[in-house]
């Protein structure tokens, strides 16, 4: 059983190209989609920034370590990480964040 200071944040911050942003939105939220039904996800967002609509990050909640690792190389996450290139303006970030509190 996991307790709340196991879980894992994932926040993954990515700026499209202003011509392909509706369709790294679509990815995003298919891998939304998809990562919801993995073992060990709690929950799993995609949001878009108001006053930059060109930025949209995802904020993942994993029930620990494992789960994210599990999540990072499964198939579906592959082959989005092979579609991002052209979509994207700059390298995505992401971060994994630990909970304290």
């Amino acid at each position: 059983m996991t307790t709340a200071h196991d879980h894992v944040h994932v926040v993954a911050t990515l700026q499209a190209h202003p011509d392909h942003v509706a369709e790294l939105a679509a990815l995003l939220g298919e891998l939304a989609r998809t990562s919801r039904k993995q073992p060990g996800n709690l929950r799993f967002d995609v949001h878009q920034q108001s006053s930059n609509p060109n930025q949209l990050i995802t904020i993942e909640h994993w029930d620990g370590p494992a789960s994210v690792d599990a999540h990072m190389t499964s198939p579906h996450v592959g082959e989005v990480l092979g579609k991002l290139g052209p979509l994207l303006a700059a390298p995505p970030q992401i971060v994994r964040y630990s909970q304290i509190a």
